[in-house]
Parts: C-alpha cells; sequence; structure tokens
C-alpha cells in the first residue's frame, strides 16, 4: 500500500518541466486520479491490506472505465474516485486480475477527467525517462527513470516475466501512472522496492507493471469480470528465495497449504518430484501443473528432516468477498 495523502508533495525540483516535454503534461495528469476503497472487516484480504486503502488510478476510456492497481479495490464494499480538482464520483469494482496485479472499476457518475491514451511498454529501455504521477495533478507528479526491466516474483504468488523499475520512487506508488515520453501510459505503479543497478549501487525506486498486459485481456475483465480459461491453482503461501531453496514465510489461513500441514519456516525443495530453482520457479511450475483444484507434490525439509505432502490447490478468487453493485 502507498502512503498516506497528507504526506509532503513531490518537491518542485523534482517534479517535470512542461518545457522540457513534447506532449500537453496537465492534460496527461488530469487524467490520474484517487481511488479510495472501503473493505469490510471480515474480509479475506482485510488483515493484511487493511480495511481503507487509498492509491491512484487512470482513467482510460470516456465511459470512466479506471485502471488501477488491484490490491487497492480487492474485496472492497465501496469505491470512491476523485479528479484533481476535488470532483468525486462512486465506483464499482469490475476486475482484479490475479496473474498481471492489475485491477479496473467503473465510475458510476461523470468523473471530469479525460481518458489517457495507452502506450506501449515494451520498446521501454534502462535509462528511458518516464512520469510517475498520483491523482493529485503536477504537484504529484515526479520525473524519474528506467532503472532496471526483469522478472518480478512476489512473495504472494504472483510473478512477471518483465517488470518496469524506475528510480526515485514516489511516495503514493500503488497504482500511480506511469507515462512514456509522449504522454502515453506504459504502466501502473505495483511496489516500493529496492533495486541493484549498474555498479551494484542499491536504490530505492517503484515497480511497475507494464501496460502492455492489458489490452490481451481487457475484454474479458470488463465482460466477465475476469480471464476466460479455468483459474490458476493456488497454494495459499507466502514465500521468498533462501540458499537452500524456497521458504515459507506464512500461510493463508484456511489455504489449501495450511490445511496440507505446511508450515513457516519451511524451506520448499521440490514440486512434483522437480527440484524448485527459485520463487519464480515455483510459481511457474505451479500453474503449469494443471488448473484450480489440481493436487501437488511438495518435497520440503522441516528441522532439517526431508517429507513429502500432498497439497489440493485451489482457485484464490473463492476466498475472496465478490463485488456488488452499488
Amino acid at each position: 500500500m502507498d502512503t498516506d495523502e497528507d504526506e509532503d508533495e513531490i518537491p518542485p525540483v523534482a517534479r517535470p518541466d512542461q518545457a522540457e516535454l513534447g506532449f500537453d503534461l496537465a492534460r496527461a495528469l488530469a487524467s490520474v486520479v484517487t481511488v479510495r476503497a472501503e473493505v469490510p472487516e471480515d474480509a479475506y484480504t482485510a488483515p493484511i491490506l487493511g480495511t481503507e486503502r487509498q492509491g491512484n488510478g487512470v482513467v482510460i476510456d470516456p465511459k470512466g472505465l479506471v485502471l488501477t492497481i488491484g490490491y487497492l479495490i480487492t474485496e472492497a464494499e465501496r469505491v470512491w474516485i476523485l479528479n484533481g480538482q476535488g470532483g468525486a464520483a462512486p465506483g464499482h469494482v469490475l476486475a482484479y486480475d490475479q496473474a498481471t496485479g492489475f485491477g479496473l472499476v467503473q465510475a458510476l457518475g461523470p468523473l471530469g477527467a479525460p481518458a489517457i491514451r495507452l502506450g506501449r511498454s515494451q520498446p521501454i529501455e534502462v535509462g528511458h525517462a518516464v512520469i510517475v504521477a498520483g491523482g493529485r495533478g503536477v504537484r504529484d507528479a515526479l520525473s524519474a527513470r528506467v532503472v532496471a526491466r526483469h522478472p518480478f516474483a512476489g512473495y504472494w504468488e504472483y510473478y512477471l516475466d518483465a517488470a518496469l523499475f524506475t528510480a526515485p520512487a514516489h511516495p503514493r506508488w500503488g497504482g500511480a501512472a506511469c507515462l512514456g515520453a509522449d504522454g502515453r501510459l506504459v504502466g501502473i505503479g505495483s511496489l516500493l522496492v529496492q533495486e541493484v543497478v549498474r555498479g551494484n549501487q542499491n536504490v530505492v525506486g517503484n515497480m511497475i507493471v507494464p501496460i502492455d498486459l492489458l489490452p490481451p485481456i481487457l475484454d474479458d475483465l470488463t465482460r466477465y469480470g475476469r480471464t476466460k480459461g479455468p483459474p490458476r491453482p493456488w497454494l495459499g503461501l507466502y514465500a521468498t528465495d533462501a540458499p537452500e531453496g524456497v521458504a515459507v514465510t506464512g500461510l493463508a489461513p484456511g489455504g489449501p497449504a495450511a490445511g496440507a500441514g505446511l508450515a513457516e519456516g519451511d524451506t520448499l525443495a521440490e514440486l512434483n518430484g522437480r527440484p524448485i530453482e527459485d520463487l519464480g520457479d515455483l510459481w511457474r511450475r505451479l500453474w503449469a501443473a494443471g488448473p484450480a483444484g489440481t493436487t501437488v507434490t511438495l518435497a520440503l525439509v522441516r528441522n532439517g528432516r526431508r517429507q513429502e505432502l500432498r497439497c489440493r490447490t485451489a482457485d484464490r478468487q473463492g476466498f475472496l468477498k465478490q463485488p456488488s453493485l452499488h
């Protein structure tokens, strides 16, 4: 989650300068909005993500469709969308795509914000200048650069083949717009990360979900609330890379992994008889094992002893409260 709205605005020296740009900055930033969500206390994600969430979103079509990062709106009971001029409209959660991390909200009233044009993230290279922007206009816009582009594996059963990493870090990164040199949308802000760049220098920046992942699934998300095809298998565990394999750092309450007997501190060594190389390898091979409901065999090390457990996977979506229309 990103930081509170009362945090200091982006310093003027760190903001983009219209004189140095080849597009209308004010018009592009007018498409970026603030997203506020209220989640029931009994929601599955409430203990981790909280019941009051705030971040950003971007209007991507004239009818008020807003693209954001999914964790802001997961299980949301009420959503409000605010434009940079103080106008607000209620929103209806259309979809949260577990694979990409994108979320979609449909405004239920006029937003007073134009739709931005989608760009392409594939041509974006390390060193390219971008703008990372929140929903409060130019005071919430940050001049940044792409410092890395590589796969990203998240501890919550998440993986991207080619995430973008930008620096410096935007303090309100969740759902922030990442704009390319032509002012088009090239990505959506997801996380605050520490990234190793050239010369082994550590920099704090943002992980950006590339916009190229959206067009292939947009129609399905708007029509059905999820992509077509069988849902991915889900274990319900949190994990991280470790020297001997992949270490279990936590378990989703009532999830398949907890039910199968996995425990925090276990080290996962194999999935279905094949060694696990790293966290990304674990998630990729889990999803390749079959649809949700597939049973997998996990070899693990616990207190120095090796053992095997069989785990029947599930559809993560089935554990979440589903959106209801206002």
